[in-house]
């Protein structure tokens, strides 16, 4: 995997500008008030996109379009699916706790909270 495409998605605003792409090309001015920025830096965040291979110019007319590139996308994603597994089945197991905790707590009946003169003191030195 590239290096230049993990340092390109560094960038939140680059994020954002990709996440934009996914609904279809756009123009740059489309792009820049979407992510509140000026054109002159939603054009330089294109280059640094551009030059990663992530997304690429589509001419349209009188004007430049901008459109994901599907290929690095899939080998950024190839290269995560190791790590999406290990969370998924983390979560999964932290759910199953979570629900285990639920049902013994149905068992013992609800869980009672202290009223505030029964609460601990914290301990002077």
């Amino acid at each position: 995997m590239e290096t230049i495409a993990w340092s390109a998605l560094a960038d939140p605003n680059r994020r954002a500008i990709l996440h934009l792409l996914l609904a279809g090309p756009r123009p740059v001015g489309e792009l820049s008030e979407a992510c509140g920025l000026s054109q002159p830096s939603t054009s330089k965040h294109l280059r640094v996109l551009r030059e990663a291979g992530l997304v690429r110019v589509v001419p349209d007319a009188q004007r430049r379009l901008y459109a994901l590139v599907p290929t690095p996308m899939a080998e950024l994603d190839a290269w995560l699916a190791p790590y999406r597994r290990l969370w998924n089945s983390s979560l999964d197991a932290l759910d199953r706790r979570l629900d285990a905790g639920d049902a013994e707590r149905h068992d013992d009946g609800p869980a009672r909270r202290r009223k505030p003169d029964e609460r601990k003191e914290p301990e002077k030195s």
